[in-house]
């Protein structure tokens, strides 16, 4: 991992992750959400904190990409995307980019990239799960912010991308949050939902969806899970670090 002062050096002071971060949205109106689909990416990131972020939306939540109509993800699953680019609202309180295999041809990807950086201009909060947050990196969106990833990318890409990388599952630095990988999804949602509208609402949220995990296995991350279990693991996902490394060098 980047240490602090390595990352002051390299990108310049890092604020205080509460600095410039967003206060609760009025009761009053919707929560403005946009969750950027594209194709390859992994469905869990985004329908989990859909499912708990939905409540706060109603008739608000957009589901973003190149061209509406479906889109499929990194396991053939499509979802529906109900906007382009073009008509997503201009002023979002968040901004969402799932990850997934589909990460480094996004990372490329001068479209999507734009679309980024000008509504993350005026989103109050932008976010990602997964390897989402190399996407917000190549936009540049992440140059001296504390963040996570998947840990397959997150300590050798991230720094690639100017992000100062954390080892946590839900980091918050200003109005960046980012999440691990695809199950930390459900956690950056409620964490957020908890900041758009309160503690309370959250709970409810959590409590709606039964969310009391209790895995059968311990083996979520490479420290549970041992040597031999990371070795399969890393021969899955190799494809996938090779693309994001070579596109961060990009």
């Amino acid at each position: 991992m980047v240490a602090a002062g390595a990352a002051v050096a390299a990108f310049g002071p890092v604020r205080s992750a509460a600095a410039d971060a967003p206060g609760l949205i009025p009761q009053d109106r919707p929560v403005r959400i946009a969750m950027v689909l594209f194709p390859g990416m992994t469905a869990l990131d985004l329908v989990g904190p859909q499912a708990l972020l939905s409540g706060l939306a109603p008739g608000s939540l957009h589901l973003v990409a190149k061209a509406e109509g479906p889109v499929a993800s990194d396991t053939g699953l499509s979802l529906a995307a109900t906007h382009a680019f073009e008509a997503c609202p201009p002023d979002l309180d968040v901004l969402f980019v799932p990850g997934g295999d589909g990460t480094p041809d996004q990372m490329r990807d001068a479209a999507l990239l734009d679309f980024l950086r000008e509504r993350a201009s005026r989103a109050a909060w932008v976010t990602s799960v997964c390897t989402g947050s190399l996407i917000l990196g190549a936009a540049g969106l992440l140059t001296g912010y504390r963040a996570t990833s998947h840990w397959c990318v997150r300590d050798a890409v991230l720094p690639l991308l100017g992000a100062v990388p954390v080892a946590e599952r839900v980091v918050f630095d200003r109005n960046r949050a980012t999440a691990a990988g695809i199950s930390a999804g459900l956690d950056l949602a409620l964490a957020l939902a908890a900041r758009l509208r309160g503690p309370d609402y959250a709970r409810t949220a959590q409590l709606v969806a039964e969310y009391a995990p209790e895995p059968p296995f311990q083996a979520g991350t490479p420290a549970q899970a041992g040597p031999a279990i990371v070795r399969a693991a890393d021969a899955i996902l190799a494809p996938l670090v090779m693309g994001a490394t070579e596109a961060a060098h990009r």
